[in-house]
């Protein structure tokens, strides 16, 4: 098992940030960055007079939690985040590196998770992988993404619009016209907490697996349709191409399925314990069910796209094996038809010798004699290579 690269050295301070100093939020690619009150209440944190550490003082204080959403960033950006939320320096450096392996893991007083959303591009038959590093404390989240994904965003828009069924209004005493987002709601299933955004950014990139392996699922099916087609194309090319894809959807989907089994069992212990609630346990079991599927629909079209690309294989041999039987076969006749034609023609080339001495030439029925010969020699080896199945 490969070791864990050594931790990045951290870079050195800006002039405008000293080290310890909260990072404002316009020195930061910061996508977004919101407070979640405990009441309901949500505010965008503005980027010009206000920075991250005040925004977390005051989730500190009424219960709430602040989301904050970078992409792409580098080094210098996450360790100043780093510095505010302190954020363990080896989870910093898988966030801030791209190609990491979907991940839960514990800290003493946050959870860092690697999830790894999925599309599948049809057109061109490929399986787009994008990263998203998440850092769920009791009073924040922080997201760092890595590719085209919207699955940040997605969530995002979800608890920025919450959806109540009208029974859950009815219970509050409101009805679908009632509900605003500056307006508080009391505490409930539906408030933003760290715990419900990890859920449900789990939620939608498994999601996103079933979505995939449907889309996997038309192509496998269509590949095996046109291999036992009886058609003569080619299809090994694209066989081995989405089986490539299959594995890079693998590697994304596999991993996970042991550190959600751990979360799910067991769970976090300790003060890291408040960002995965015990209330979201079954949500959890649940997503670890959708995630099992993938898996095991991974396994079986790798299974079935290497069946297909060995009867394909099995069918090309076949062809070749035929092919090749025909041309011996055709090269038996020739080389009969020419055995047959050489009799003639050794007869006549000895007799067009023109030597004055050929005691032959002087016999009154020679020549019907040596035609005589020539027809018998080239019956007899006709029959001869008819009876051999060479004619």
């Amino acid at each position: 098992m490969p070791s864990r690269p050594s931790p990045r050295r951290p870079a050195p301070p800006s002039p405008a940030t000293a080290p310890g100093t909260p990072a404002a939020l316009t020195e930061l690619p910061v996508v977004a960055c919101k407070l979640y009150r405990a009441d309901g209440r949500q505010r965008t944190v503005s980027r010009s007079d206000a920075d991250l550490d005040a925004a977390l003082e005051t989730a500190r204080a009424d219960g709430g939690f602040v989301w904050i959403g970078l992409r792409g960033t580098s080094a210098r950006d996450l360790e100043r985040l780093a510095v505010t939320f302190r954020l363990p320096a080896l989870a910093v450096e898988d966030a801030i590196n791209a190609h990491q392996r979907p991940k839960f893991e514990q800290y003493p007083d946050l959870t860092f998770a690697v999830l790894k959303p999925v599309r599948y591009v049809d057109h061109d038959e490929v399986v787009d992988v994008s990263e998203v590093a998440v850092f769920v404390g009791a009073h924040f989240v922080i997201t760092v993404r890595h590719g085209e994904s919207t699955v940040v965003a997605d969530v995002r828009a979800e608890l920025d619009t919450p959806e109540l069924d009208p029974a859950d209004l009815a219970g509050l005493g409101l009805d679908d016209t009632d509900v605003d987002l500056d307006v508080p709601l009391p505490p409930g299933p539906h408030a933003p907490s760290p715990a419900s955004v990890l859920y449900r950014l789990l939620d939608h990139v498994v999601d996103g697996y079933g979505a995939v392996v449907e889309d996997i699922a038309v192509d496998v099916e269509d590949i095996e349709e046109q291999v036992f087609s009886g058609g003569e194309d080619e299809h090994a090319e694209r066989i081995y191409k989405l089986k490539r894809e299959v594995l890079e959807f693998r590697r994304a989907v596999v991993p996970l399925v042991n550190p959600l089994q751990r979360l799910v069992d067991g769970g976090p212990t300790g003060p890291s314990a408040t960002a995965v609630a015990e209330e979201k346990r079954p949500y959890y079991r649940d997503v670890l069910d959708h995630l099992l599927r993938a898996a095991d629909a991974i396994d079986g079209y790798d299974r079935l796209l290497t069946d297909v690309l060995q009867a394909h294989l099995t069918q090309v041999s076949v062809r070749q094996n035929r092919a090749s039987a025909r041309q011996n076969e055709d090269m038996r006749k020739i080389s009969a038809w020419a055995a047959i034609a050489l009799v003639p023609t050794a007869i006549a080339g000895i007799y067009g010798m023109n030597f004055e001495h050929m005691p032959e030439l002087g016999t009154r029925y020679g020549y019907f004699v040596v035609l005589a010969v020539i027809v018998s020699a080239c019956v007899s080896l006709y029959v001869v290579f008819r009876a051999k199945k060479w004619l």
